[in-house]
């Protein structure tokens, strides 16, 4: 992959995927930090990218791993450097519904989270959602199936739908 098929990729992918992992983190800033660190590494992987199947697939997975290593690294009371100072950009606010959304997959379980993001958000069938996290298609399809029941519970589909129409 050359310079300008590398930016075309990552203009093409960059809002994808920052939206696919803010779906499943729950904080858009942190989300656009560990895609823009994830296409960094792509760039030193590039020929790693030239031979996967789904690079976008790789570039998520890595920036998910990223915005996981980072938020056990805060927990754990140290702050990473870059955090503290770095000032916050301003992005435009989403909409109510997809507050909404995001809020209620906060609440759920994290593998739950994931396979909802990346098989309703990412638009991956089930297969592809199995290979990325390294799970058998049967227990993608329960988490599926168990994350839409407690999604359904959270949501209220008026308000949810009122916010949709809205936006």
């Amino acid at each position: 992959m050359d310079e300008r098929e590398f930016d075309d990729f990552y203009a093409a992918s960059f809002p994808r995927i920052t939206g696919q992992v803010y779906a499943m983190i729950g904080d858009r800033d942190e989300a656009q930090e560990c895609v823009q660190e994830a296409f960094v590494r792509a760039w030193a992987h590039r020929r790693r990218l030239d031979r996967a199947e789904h690079p976008e697939a790789w570039v998520r997975t890595t920036a998910y791993r990223l915005a996981v290593s980072r938020w056990r690294r805060t927990t754990r009371g140290r702050r990473p450097a870059d955090r503290a100072l770095g000032a916050r950009t301003e992005t435009a606010a989403p909409n109510e519904a997809h507050v909404a959304l995001v809020a209620a997959l906060r609440q759920l379980p994290e593998a739950q989270r994931q396979a909802l993001v990346l098989h309703h958000i990412a638009d991956l069938p089930v297969h592809a959602v199995a290979r990325e996290t390294g799970v058998p298609e049967g227990t993608v399809k329960a988490r599926l199936s168990r994350g839409r029941a407690a999604l359904a519970a959270l949501l209220d589909d008026t308000d949810y739908q009122e916010g949709a129409t809205r936006a």
